[in-house]
């Protein structure tokens, strides 16, 4: 239960809650991946049985919707919803202007397409992804598998030129195979350490034969709510220029969460 949990997960716990706010009755949600996605799941299947709420959530990985179904959360595709009232995801990295990295759980793809199919994008973190400027975490790039090492050679070309520190790209592995996207794709990871123009760089390497999408999400993000491990909340919404704080509560008889798995 909320109690028994490390303050990184409790951070993530109240970010998750708090974003519940967002979501109406007879809306449709994009639904993120990753762990702090997972505890949206979690709070919005709570409230799917317990208050009634009516929402048709389209998830961005194969794991999170069968999590949504799971908690009972209806599932339809991002072809049947048409366009989204909401997308609320989280992210690997974000900095002071809401640009962020994301695409550590390898759904960056379907991630992308989901969020700029919406009204808004809402982004839950711990405080820990905020970042002074982006690069420190990798940044994936979904590639076809299809001459991925001549792409990565392009890639690391193309880097000599750009405003970052480092240009190590690896691809990511699941074991001894190659990681597979949902798309059936590679990532390639870029260890950039620091990146100087996102924007430029997000255009650049979306050019290159062979690159599918990169984790570079700039302009697309509308608030971040930020978990801390004592339970405050911290609300920025970029488009409002408004900062809001709050705290919540743990209830130490809410033990719906305790089977949760990163």
């Amino acid at each position: 239960m909320p109690g028994e949990l490390s303050p990184i997960d409790k951070a993530k716990f109240v970010a998750a809650k708090r974003a519940c706010d967002y979501v109406e009755d007879g809306m449709r949600v994009g639904l993120g991946t990753g762990s702090t996605a997972a505890w949206l799941v979690r709070c919005l299947g709570e409230m799917v049985r317990e208050e009634g709420l009516k929402i048709r959530g389209v998830p961005t990985s194969t794991r999170t919707a069968e999590l949504a179904r799971e908690v009972g959360i209806e599932v339809i595709s991002l072809d049947e919803a048409k366009w989204l009232d909401v997308t609320i995801d989280g992210a690997d990295e974000f900095d002071a202007d809401l640009n962020l990295i994301k695409g550590g759980g390898g759904a960056l793809l379907q991630e992308k397409i989901v969020a700029t199919a919406s009204d808004q994008m809402v982004v839950i973190a711990d405080v820990g992804k905020e970042v002074g400027q982006l690069g420190a975490f990798p940044l994936p790039v979904e590639v076809i598998p299809f001459g991925w090492q001549t792409t990565r050679a392009l890639v690391e070309e193309t880097l000599i030129s750009m405003d970052v520190l480092g240009r190590d790209v690896s691809l990511r592995m699941n074991g001894e195979v190659p990681f597979v996207t949902d798309e059936g794709n590679h990532i390639l990871d870029l260890h950039l350490n620091r990146i100087g123009n996102a924007r430029q760089l997000a255009m650049v390497l979306n050019q290159m034969p062979g690159v599918v999408e990169n984790g570079l999400f700039i302009d697309i993000c509308d608030a971040v709510i930020i978990g801390y491990g004592d339970g405050r909340v911290e609300v920025r919404d970029i488009n409002a220029g408004t900062v809001e704080t709050d705290k919540l509560d743990f209830l130490e008889s809410d033990n719906l969460f305790s089977d949760l798995l990163d």
